[in-house]
C-alpha cells in the first residue's frame, strides 16, 4: 500500500515535466522570432535563450529529485 502510494506521489511530481517542456518550446520559439525580427542581434538573445532554457531545465531537475525523494524515502 506504501509502495503504491509512493508511485502515485512520483508520478503526479512528474506532471510538472509538460510546462517545462511547454517553457522550453516558448523560450526558443521566441528565441527564432526575436532572431528574425533582428538577425544583428541573434548572437545576444541566443545567451538569453540559453539562461532561459537553464532555469526552465534547472525546474525539471528539481522536480526529478522530489520525485526520487518520494521513491527511495
Amino acid at each position: 500500500m506504501v509502495q503504491a502510494a509512493k508511485l502515485m506521489g512520483a508520478g503526479s511530481a512528474l506532471i510538472a515535466l509538460a510546462g517545462v517542456g511547454a517553457g522550453i518550446g516558448i523560450v526558443f520559439g521566441s528565441l527564432i522570432q526575436s532572431a528574425g525580427r533582428n538577425p544583428l542581434m541573434a548572437k545576444q538573445l541566443m545567451g538569453y535563450a540559453l539562461l532561459g532554457f537553464a532555469l526552465c531545465e534547472s525546474i525539471a531537475l528539481f522536480t526529478l529529485l522530489v520525485a526520487f525523494l518520494i521513491l527511495f524515502s
